[in-house]
């Protein structure tokens, strides 16, 4: 049996500094690593809709305020998170500047058309506040860094003068995988029908870790979109391909997705981490009936959920 091979890791990111800065001797750095996490989908040309997420790092320059402070770290985390938690965590970012992305607004909603270098098209259609446009021609580090700085840039004081950023993916090592979903029933923004997730998978078999089994998760999930079967209003057949048509009502909208079927998995519950570990669990026992399995699945950054079978 040849050994499946792992998604390539995410090269470090650099910490890049987009905002203008003039470096004066009485200037400080104040600095907060891993200030949030973003949980994310984003198109891309060639490979589709893939799931990411990405830690921030943040440093800011400037002179010290009357508390002898560039800025209180509670301010960083009331400002500086929220905003980018608002603009661009749980949302599907869209490289607006790509040749072959159609992009329609109205009031309240927002339809994309995308084709992929394969041909293929993909279409969402949902509020505005579940898409991010880009102005890129692809999402990249550097493309989205720009973005998030565009936005944080007029909620700062004025004695900040310098802005640097930094995403990165998770150090992992062993098995991962990328995904994307929605939760109809979610409360908060989990119930965009497309954002997503870098994820770990831990899996032991009879109390062993079993690595194997863990890269054939991670091959079988690789930047995949995970439906729930009764999501799936149609299925249609065009030029020889079959595409899904996914779509549901939530507290924030009506959600629709288009998308390939050979680009999805479907499962027969809501796609909650929770039943994703279990259902890999379940699977794994009807696969191998004599053996006990014990699945961690992750949801992104250090959050999970445990099957058992």
């Amino acid at each position: 049996m040849n050994t499946p091979s792992l998604p390539t890791p995410a090269k470090p990111a650099k910490m890049l500094n987009l905002a203008p800065q003039t470096h004066r001797s009485n200037m400080t750095t104040l600095f907060v690593n891993r200030l949030t996490a973003i949980d994310f989908s984003y198109l891309d040309p060639a490979a589709g809709m893939l799931g990411e997420s990405w830690l921030v790092d943040i440093e800011l320059d400037g002179s010290l305020d009357h508390q002898g402070m560039v800025l209180d770290f509670s301010e960083v985390k009331k400002q500086v998170k929220r905003c980018i938690d608002q603009e661009f965590d749980h949302r599907l970012l869209v490289p607006a500047r790509y040749a072959h992305c159609r992009v329609q607004q109205q009031e309240h909603r927002c339809d994309i058309r995308f084709q992929l270098t394969s041909g293929e098209t993909l279409v969402h259609s949902g509020p505005n506040s579940a898409v991010t446009l880009i102005q890129a021609e692809n999402i990249t580090e550097e493309s989205l860094i720009k973005a998030i700085i565009d936005r944080l840039q007029p909620l700062l004081p004025d004695n900040i003068q310098g802005l640097r950023l930094r995403l990165y993916a998770e150090s992992i090592t062993g098995a991962w995988y990328r995904y994307s979903h929605g939760l109809k029933h979610h409360a908060g923004n989990c119930q965009r029908i497309a954002h997503g997730h870098r994820s770990r998978i831990i899996i032991y078999r009879n109390g062993v870790r079993d690595q194997q089994l863990e890269a054939n998760w991670a091959n079988r999930w690789r930047d995949i979109y995970i439906g729930t079967s009764s999501d799936l209003h149609d299925s249609v057949q065009q030029d020889d391909q079959v595409f899904y048509h996914f779509g549901y009502t939530a507290n924030q909208g009506l959600f629709k997705l288009e998308i390939p079927s050979h680009r999805c998995y479907l499962v027969d519950s809501d796609t909650t981490v929770e039943n994703l570990a279990q259902h890999i669990a379940d699977t794994l026992k009807r696969e191998h009936p004599d053996d006990a399995f014990r699945v961690e699945a992750f949801e992104g950054v250090d959050k999970g959920a445990v099957g058992h079978s």
